[in-house]
């Protein structure tokens, strides 16, 4: 049988060396806010290498940090039992093939029902005391994009894949589906995004009017040509906010399915929201490879996932073939 309440015990990581014992705490168990960690602390609940620890306290390398949660996690994500498809899972992450029309984590009214909440569910289910866990979102996709998406299950997995991504250690490809024939094989574009102008839209924009452009790179490539279509693959070499989909508008091949961009820089209309996300729907767009150093292992691994059915159901014609993408497999190398 579970102990209740459990105790749980932690080996302070030396980039954590020096921290406050709540701080510590907090950075371990993210489901709990520092202020009720110290309140537990500050009730005698907590030891640092067997001896009672106190609030000022600090932790340094090495030390073993053990703590009885007499109180529940005060910030636990609300689970949801949407089924999605977990690509790769071990002790310290998962890659999960997110369907579209799935938030990736709650924001603005989008607060149950997202992927996080789904992850939640997942991860209560093996830990003896609900919240123990908590998903930790290291990138993100469009809500109506598909494929595949890394979230952490520990925080020092969460801070060095961030890390990684930020440093731009990671390869990330999709397929989309794109309007009219493409007069190219491949084709590199290079043009900054920045916010549309005009009011608090959430649309972004590679015209030179558009507000705090920064810099962005992608490289398409066109695998077939359809009738009236192309299917392509888009690389990304930056992470800006709708990127693909603003860099394909641009050149006058927009997404099949987009509400939003048009040929040419074109909208194609206003936005309607639904709390702080646009309400759209499904566009032709899935993240199909997916490759990163793992965090602790420092193995590259790289994913892949095909298009799902919503996707192809998108295409002109009825008559379009299956992908020749293969399905979810890893493959990882020292």
């Amino acid at each position: 049988m579970c102990q209740f309440p459990p105790d749980v015990e932690f080996i302070v990581e030396p980039y954590l060396s020096g921290s406050r014992i709540d701080s510590f705490l907090a950075k371990h168990l993210r489901n709990y806010t520092t202020w009720r960690l110290h309140r537990m602390v500050a009730e005698g609940l907590a030891r640092i290498d067997d001896q009672p620890a106190e609030c000022p306290d600090r932790v340094f390398r090495g030390q073993r940090v053990r703590i009885r949660l007499v109180e529940p996690p005060d910030k636990l994500l609300d689970p949801c039992d949407v089924p999605v498809t977990i690509v790769y899972e071990d002790p310290w992450l998962m890659v999960v093939d997110k369907p579209a029309g799935l938030v990736a984590h709650p924001v603005g009214d989008f607060q149950e029902g997202t992927l996080s909440n789904v992850l939640q569910a997942h991860l209560d289910r093996q830990t003896s005391f609900r919240g123990l866990l908590r998903p930790g979102v290291v990138h993100r996709l469009d809500r109506m994009t598909s494929g595949l998406i890394v979230t952490a299950k520990e925080h020092l997995a969460h801070r060095l894949l961030s890390i990684d991504f930020q440093q731009g250690k990671l390869a990330k490809s999709y397929v989309a589906m794109v309007e009219g024939q493409p007069e190219f094989d491949t084709r590199m574009i290079e043009l900054p995004i920045g916010q549309r102008p005009g009011g608090n839209s959430v649309l972004m924009s590679a015209q030179p009017d558009a507000k705090d452009r920064r810099p962005a790179k992608t490289q398409v490539t066109v695998i077939r040509r359809c009738s009236g279509y192309a299917i392509v693959e888009c690389r990304l070499f930056t992470g800006r906010n709708h990127q693909i989909r603003v860099h394909l508008s641009h050149i006058g091949h927009p997404i099949l399915g987009d509400d939003y961009y048009g040929p040419f820089g074109t909208l194609r209309k206003a936005p309607r929201f639904d709390g702080d996300e646009p309400t759209e729907c499904r566009h032709a767009l899935h993240a199909a490879s997916l490759g990163f150093f793992h965090p602790i292992l420092r193995e590259w691994m790289t994913f892949r996932s095909a298009p799902p059915a919503d996707f192809h159901a998108l295409a002109p014609t009825a008559a379009m073939e299956n992908s020749e993408s293969p399905a979810h497999r890893a493959e990882s190398s020292p």
